[in-house]
């Protein structure tokens, strides 16, 4: 039989899941799986731990010993890191169970079994106590005994059929023996001869008399303990699985909305995008037809302009006394007429839009589309000079020194801000006394119809603020600008009085008439001179938010206790 064969009918708990084939010395390792011998021998050693070398003396004296070497190797099954015993593979535990599968299924493939007694015969019954296999003639030798005449013997093929079969455990140092003892010193199992001669003084007994207790301690810990905790975790299991299910079915739904959403906002965009083509086309036919027009009519003026020019040249130069009197008449009133009542446009009305008011705006709200939002417009806002605003009190007033603004707000003929940025702005500031004298102005642009003008201007005086967008002023240009001289500001201290500020030195003094008697220098409430409200040290002034006025702006400031002395009011 092949060996694809066998892997395909053989029993999975009787084949070693790292050389594919039945269990040949099965191993248990730490982990209790279980594998060929051999095939622990060749894993790759995970981790190696050198030599302990114990120090200490022993009680009997000897010298210090030498702990051999650990070996760790990861289990093929479940890749837990297990120690191997100092002997390796030969120092782990048996595996009878996996020797009985193996022993079930060779019964199974070559539907025979030998007897186990004499070797000579197929087995045919089988001794439910010695755990024997026996022939025909055995098994009445067997009944015969007396000692085994009470054993249960059963068919072989009805223990196959319920694949109850299994070897009996013999011992390694006697394989004729059994291990039908056990060492409760050692705690191993041991045949008859080992009891009678290496474990003579220890306390054995029968397996079937003690194999309650231990077998009890398995059940408690596999019934008490781990059960409940395998029960647990195959609901935390399937709990994770599911979460992994609905998980798998969410995302796949999420995406598929996504995709949908995707679809049909690329489709919303798309049709937007014609409609904005279409949009631009109707934009380029109706330009195109009111250029056309002025074309046209353009023209016909320029041909009736030059024909009469033409005509009425060739008769001064050309024509006689007589011929120019004669023609006089019709060509006056040719002339006339194209003088009067002849079409003749300003060159600067002429095609006031070059087309540059045309611009496609991609961050413009443009509503919605099959219930998708959209952005992007076509914008074809002309700019109207006469329209366009000043905004901000920088155009009329400015002060020496101090920062000025003002705002110009493109506007189109509906009176609407053009919402685009990119015009020609230029403002120029001009002394109207010093024509060499002027102020630098810096604008910017905001980029929504809206131009910042901001200025600092060196000298007081008048001026004028010429804006002008395309090279052509906006209405009101230009506009009168009055810059005052720099505000003088305070030097002193906003007080009641000096005396209170001051803390009663007599020393500090006031820029009010006020004066104290007693040899104070300063004002004082009620006193001769005093205001009767708040003032300013400096200069006397009642007004907090003021220019100073003191003479030469040298006021007489308090000491700096009276300073620290002023009352906030």
């Amino acid at each position: 039989m092949s060996c694809d064969k066998c892997l395909t009918e053989v029993n999975p708990k009787a084949v070693c899941r790292v050389c594919k084939r039945l269990y040949r010395d099965p191993k248990i390792l730490p982990c209790l799986h279980s594998f060929c011998a051999d095939c622990i021998r060749q894993l790759n050693p995970f981790s190696v731990s050198g030599p302990n070398v114990k120090q200490t003396l022993s009680k009997d004296g000897q010298p210090p010993t030498v702990d051999q070497k650990v070996t760790t190797v990861l289990c093929p099954d479940c890749d837990t890191e297990v120690d191997l015993p100092p002997s390796g593979a030969d120092g782990l535990t048996t595996d009878h169970l996996a020797l009985d599968e193996v022993f079930l299924q060779t019964l199974l493939t070559h539907n025979s079994v030998r007897c186990d007694l004499c070797s000579d015969g197929d087995a045919e019954l089988r001794c439910e106590v010695c755990c024997v296999n026996l022939c025909e003639f055995c098994s009445q030798a067997h009944r015969r005994q007396r000692r085994t005449s009470a054993h249960t013997v059963q068919s072989v093929q009805e223990l196959k059929a319920q694949g109850r079969l299994s070897r009996p455990v013999l011992c390694s140092l006697h394989p004729a023996q059994e291990l039908r003892l056990f060492c409760e010193s050692c705690d191993q199992p041991v045949c008859l001869e080992c009891a009678a001669t290496f474990h003579r003084e220890h306390d054995c007994s029968a397996a079937r008399d003690i194999i309650h207790h231990h077998g009890g301690r398995i059940r408690d810990l596999v019934v008490g303990r781990l059960q409940p905790r395998l029960q647990r975790l195959e609901e935390s299991l399937m709990k994770v699985e599911i979460t992994q299910d609905a998980l798998q079915a969410r995302m796949e739904a999420t995406a598929e909305d996504v995709r949908a959403f995707a679809r049909g906002y690329a489709a919303s965009v798309e049709t937007h995008c014609l409609s904005l083509l279409r949009r631009l086309e109707e934009l380029r036919v109706q330009r195109r037809n009111q250029l056309h027009l002025q074309k046209v009519q353009l023209q016909q003026a320029l041909s009736d302009t030059r024909g009469g020019v033409r005509f009425a040249e060739r008769l001064l130069a050309c024509g006689s006394d007589a011929e120019i009197l004669n023609a006089k008449g019709v060509t006056l009133a040719r002339l006339t007429s194209l003088v009067e009542s002849g079409y003749d446009p300003s060159p600067a009305t002429v095609a006031p839009d070059d087309s540059s008011s045309i611009h496609f705006l991609p961050g413009e709200g443009a509503g919605e589309v099959d219930g998708y939002p959209v952005v992007g417009v076509i914008q074809t806002q002309t700019l109207d000079l006469s329209r366009c605003t000043i905004e901000g009190e920088g155009v009329q007033v400015g002060r020496q020194g101090q920062p000025g603004h003002f705002t110009l707000v493109c506007r189109d003929s509906a009176g609407q801000p053009l919402g685009r940025g990119g015009e020609n702005v230029l403002v120029s500031i001009i002394n109207k006394d010093k024509k060499n004298c002027m102020v630098e102005a810096t604008v910017f642009d905001k980029n929504d119809g809206s131009f910042s003008v901001s200025y600092t201007p060196a000298e007081p005086g008048s001026y004028s603020v010429w804006v002008c967008v395309k090279a052509q002023h906006v209405k009101g240009s230009p506009f009168p600008l009055t810059v005052t001289r720099r505000l003088r500001r305070h030097a002193g201290t906003f007080h009641c009085c000096t005396f209170c500020s001051s803390g009663g030195a007599k020393d500090a003094r006031c820029g009010c008439p006020g004066t104290m008697p007693g040899g104070f220098q300063g004002c004082g409430h009620g006193h001769k001179g005093h205001p009767g409200q708040p003032h300013w040290s400096c200069c006397g002034s009642t007004q907090e938010q003021s220019e100073c006025r003191a003479p030469g702006h040298r006021p007489v400031t308090p000491t700096v206790r009276g300073q620290l002395r002023t009352v906030e009011l």
